[in-house]
């Protein structure tokens, strides 16, 4: 049987990388009793990292999910990635989830990755638990790091614990609600309550002052009996702290050490006792068959609807397709099809995960996370509903790689396998992209960053069996010309027997940048035969393929035909578009041939105390800054850079900020490379013909 959707809770541990956010996830499972020992990233051990390359590197790549219990609660973790190779599979996580639980370290500055959660949180109207953790590892100013928050996040914090002990010798926590003191024993997750005494108690006093009026703006009813009598009890300060944070007005902090289990408990009953239930969100945003926009109410009893917001392929097992359920309730018989493709599935077996394993259960109602295996045709992305059902929910926004590098299939004539196996990949990574690059001829793969790329790579080998190599791909350059002019191909030959023959006048114009390719016919009087003027278009679009400076395509051009001659017998298609590339490549000799270079935007967000060093790189890569935006504490940085000077910016922005920098990235426009470099591109691009 389905869980009742009030005792359901959904939510997804999140906050840059190096916090422990895998560490809290796995402290809850141990906790809760849903794992028998503590596990540790350090030693592999972690429930939450499945794949060997996570293992390998103690980094999360992409989104485990694990269900537990507690207090009659049915809750699901979904642990997330926050390091910035692989934190865009965050946020298609957040989907999946009901509300957050956001980790920052008690002694470590918000990177670009926090605030990119965080607001991607706040799309999503996520209400949300702040975890503070590693409090054993170093003192901290609690006060100082609620204002980081407020200033970075624009967070209103609501402290709901104090600290007892710093650093080494932090041991628990005083709960502001109840003045109770909750001292831990050992990694065991249990605590011995008393009451607060000394320092933490006359902190939690103060706080518990401030905590009363928060509660009772959450809840009009509590304000005024707060009003009238001046107090509320420790229920009524619940009800109205869980009231505001389900209207995202504030967000409460706890406080704790994953590592040795600390806070771990009292953070599981707040996520059951403050959080909403799935039931208790929001709408969710959908289109109907009209594109209408409509509202997913989150009914138990509507018909079923879920969002398939994540996807894990697997070579052997095949495709699982992870949804969360919106409305209604599903099981393995539900009559299902896809409100996208409007294709009709078979759900077969419904699954819950387990971190590397699945659990099958018999039914999934609002807010719970199932998988289903093989569905034919639905991808991450996309609805599955009733058959009574056709709204579509509303898609991922699009994610633009940063970086790109061209790959080789080691062995020769695995290009296809190569091709397939990363095809594989992007449909689980939505971050990954693989095309072919019609200029240069390669394959190029994308993502958004160097580590990322090269993990891809390590999972291609792991599960398709194919090693390629990376290597920095060839910019696309462009050829277009400068000047109008005329010109003239003339093609013929006579060898015994019909000849041939075919003449052309053509003009070719600059178009302004961007303006791609016209061909304009103004043949009269019949000069050449309407047959045979789709042959010079055809020479000439052939023609345009390789320019005459360095090689490369030729682009923002105008070609108008106004003049040929042709011969009865001689002439022909082949001839005349012999004829036509003829005159095309003696207008790109006259016409002042240029260079051009593709010209990428840039959003470039660093730290204050790194801005010099950001714009000084800028500069030296002959980027352009159009302005700057403030984000938080940090500067969003606008400009337009040559794509080459940013084939490996990833890394070198790391070096920049310390890891606290983050760009996005997109292509702009095409414009003329300056005149000194011109030479060396046309020298380089001749050895390369050579070689």
């Amino acid at each position: 049987m389905a869980q009742e959707p009030s005792r359901i809770r959904t939510v997804a541990i999140a906050g840059q990388g190096g916090v422990g956010k895998t560490s809290v996830a796995d402290a809850l499972a141990f906790v809760a009793g849903a794992n028998n020992r503590l596990g540790r990233v350090e030693d592999g051990s972690s429930l939450f990292d499945v794949e060997p390359e996570e293992i390998a590197r103690h980094c999360s790549i992409t989104s485990s999910i694990l269900t537990l219990g507690w207090d009659k609660n049915q809750i699901t973790v979904i642990d997330t990635p926050g390091q910035g190779n692989f934190v865009n599979d965050t946020r298609s996580a957040l989907r999946g989830a009901s509300a957050l639980v956001f980790v920052v370290d008690a002694s470590a500055a918000l990177r670009a990755e926090s605030v990119k959660v965080w607001e991607w949180a706040k799309e999503e109207g996520l209400p949300a638990l702040i975890f503070v953790n590693k409090l054993d590892k170093a003192e901290t100013d609690l006060d100082g790091l609620l204002a980081s928050l407020h200033d970075q996040l624009g967070l209103r914090a609501v402290q709901v614990q104090v600290p007892i002990g710093a650093g080494e010798g932090f041991v628990g926590v005083v709960d502001v609600f109840s003045g109770k003191a909750h001292i831990y024993d050992g990694e065991s997750g249990e605590y011995a309550s008393s009451e607060a005494s000394g320092a933490a108690a006359a902190a939690a006093e103060e706080i518990r002052a401030t905590l009363m009026e928060d509660a009772a703006e959450g809840d009009d009813e509590l304000l005024e009996s707060y009003l009238e009598k001046g107090e509320l009890g420790v229920d009524d300060m619940r009800k109205g702290l869980r009231a505001g944070i389900t209207a995202r007005t504030y967000a409460p902090v706890l406080l704790g050490a994953a590592s040795q289990c600390i806070g771990v408990a009292e953070l599981l009953d707040a996520v059951a006792e403050l959080l909403p239930s799935p039931a208790e969100r929001h709408t969710e945003q959908a289109t109907d068959v009209h594109g209408e926009a409509v509202e997913i109410a989150p009914d138990p009893s509507a018909p079923f609807t879920g969002f398939v917001f994540k996807t894990i392929v697997d070579p052997h097992a095949g495709q699982l397709s992870v949804f969360r359920v919106l409305s209604g309730t599903v099981n393995s018989t539900t009559n299902v099809h896809n409100t996208v493709t409007r294709g009709k599935e078979r759900l077969g077996h419904i699954l819950q995960l387990q971190g590397a394993k699945t659990k099958e259960v018999d039914s999934a109602t609002v807010g719970e996370i199932v998988a289903v295996a093989k569905l034919k045709g639905t991808h991450r992305g996309q609805t599955l509903a009733d058959a009574s059902v056709d709204d579509v929910v509303r898609p991922f926004a699009e994610f633009s790689p940063v970086i790109s590098f061209a790959i080789e299939a080691k062995k020769r004539g695995e290009e296809d396998k190569a091709m397939q196996g990363l095809n594989k990949l992007t449909e689980e990574d939505a971050a990954l992209r693989v095309e072919r690059d019609e200029t240069t001829g390669e394959i190029l793969l994308s993502g958004a960053g160097q580590l990322h790329v090269e993990v891809a790579c390590e999972k291609l080998t792991r599960k398709y069996g194919v090693e390629v190599v990376l290597k920095a791909p060839k910019v696309p350059y462009r050829e277009t010309i400068r000047k109008a002019v005329k010109a003239h191909g003339r093609l013929k030959k006579q060898s015994g027997g019909h000849g041939q023959f075919a003449d052309c006048h053509i003009e070719v114009e600059p178009l302004v940048r961007g303006g791609g390719f016209e061909f304009v016919d103004k043949i009269v009087g019949g000069t050449i035969p309407r047959g045979f003027i789709p042959a010079v278009e055809k020479g000439v679009r052939e023609a345009m393929k390789q320019g005459t400076l360095a090689g490369f395509p030729v682009v923002d051009v105008r070609v108008t035909l106004y003049d040929g001659q042709y011969h009865d017998v001689d002439s022909s298609e082949m001839a005349f578009k012999v004829a036509g590339s003829m005159a095309f490549r003696e207008a790109l000799e006259q016409g002042h041939a240029v260079l051009l270079e593709p010209i990428v935007s840039m959003g470039i967000t660093s730290p204050d105390d790194c801005m010099g060093d950001v714009m000084g790189d800028l500069n030296a890569r002959r980027g352009k800054v159009e302005g700057m935006e403030r984000v938080g504490l940090n500067e969003v940085i606008k400009a337009k850079v040559p794509m080459s000077e940013v084939l490996r910016y990833a890394p070198d922005l790391t070096s920049l900020t310390s890891g606290r920098g983050a760009f996005e990235m997109g292509f702009s426009h095409y414009e003329p490379v300056p005149d000194h470099l011109v030479a060396k591109l046309v020298e380089s691009s001749g050895k390369a013909k050579e070689g």
